[in-house]
């Protein structure tokens, strides 16, 4: 099978296409044709070896991954697929099933025509997909949808409240700006001029252009605040929160479980949220794909299509 390796951390070059053995699935797994997988934030902190936070950050990923070159030879954190085959202790899933997940620690990622992933294990998941996405679309979700979902649950968000979501524009934040609105928020959205009106589709009330505005002296005040990029702190967030207000962080630990991805089904089915996705591209061009992200300027989700979409 086709499968995209890397042997080094490094740009987006060190990604190679390669054929490599198709996996067999273990009594407990199930082998999925993927058709969908993503370019997100931890794909690309993997490929690099660095983390944008911190030397201890940084240090904790090559721990994990492989210190001087990477242990993991073919990235990718989430995926949508068909069940190719499924193991004989296999219980909830049969050849055929649609399905999306992550391959959360696993020895192998989705960066590949074919992946083995578990029934059940301790940090990632397998679900049945939501009817009305395609499978690029699926794809999209996983990560930070249930990341979103953890973190936005912190604030016990209340009909009514002014939630701020700083990075509107990204992965996190479109899902973020979404959830919020379904929660019944009044959801102010900070992003820059050439994403406003995508900020808008996403349903936010109002939009601050962060080149144009400093959020911090708009005078408003808000019940929650959630910095979805990483790049401002709760002591500049302070000003611009209520007294009894929440400030949240998209660097909060997270965890990946059956409930989360059946709640976010659920949304998508009802129509409530709904992955918006910036660009599409084929597996041959995965080092663009990567290239584009790394430049800083996506919108949403970019993804990527290993096999063609049978939903197109």
């Amino acid at each position: 099978m086709k499968a995209v390796i890397y042997e080094k951390y490094g740009p987006p070059e060190v990604l190679k296409i390669t054929e490599v053995e198709k996996p067999q699935p273990k009594d407990n797994e199930l082998l999925v044709k993927v058709y969908g997988t993503t370019v997100n934030a931890a794909v690309v902190n993997g490929r690099k070896g660095i983390h944008p936070d911190s030397k201890f950050f940084t240090l904790a990923l090559r721990l994990m991954y492989g210190i001087r070159k990477p242990r993991k030879p073919i990235l990718g954190y989430e995926f949508a697929g068909v069940v190719e085959s499924v193991g004989k202790d296999v219980k909830s899933f049969k050849q055929g099933d649609e399905v999306w997940g992550t391959t959360t620690m696993l020895k192998h990622g989705s960066y590949a025509e074919y992946v083995c992933v578990p029934e059940k294990w301790k940090m990632g998941v397998v679900a049945i997909k939501p009817s009305n996405l395609t499978f690029e679309q699926a794809a999209a979700v996983p990560v930070a949808g249930m990341a979103v979902l953890q973190i936005l649950r912190k604030a016990n968000i209340q009909k009514g409240q002014k939630v701020l979501i700083y990075g509107a524009s990204g992965s996190t934040g479109s899902f973020a700006v979404q959830i919020a609105k379904y929660l019944g928020a009044e959801v102010t959205g900070v992003c820059s001029t050439n994403k406003i009106e995508m900020v808008k589709s996403l349903g936010a009330d109002k939009i601050i252009d962060y080149t144009k505005e400093d959020f911090t002296q708009s005078g408003e005040k808000y019940d929650v605040v959630l910095e979805s990029v990483v790049k401002i702190s709760d002591r500049k967030c302070k000003s611009v929160l209520k007294p009894d207000g929440t400030f949240l962080t998209i660097k909060s630990m997270t965890s990946e479980t059956d409930e989360k991805m059946e709640y976010l089904r659920d949304l998508i089915e009802k129509g409530e949220i709904k992955p918006y996705i910036d660009r599409s591209y084929p597996l041959e061009e995965m080092v663009e794909a990567h290239r584009y992200v790394d430049e800083g300027h996506k919108k949403g989700n970019v993804v990527i299509s290993v096999f063609k979409d049978k939903d197109n």
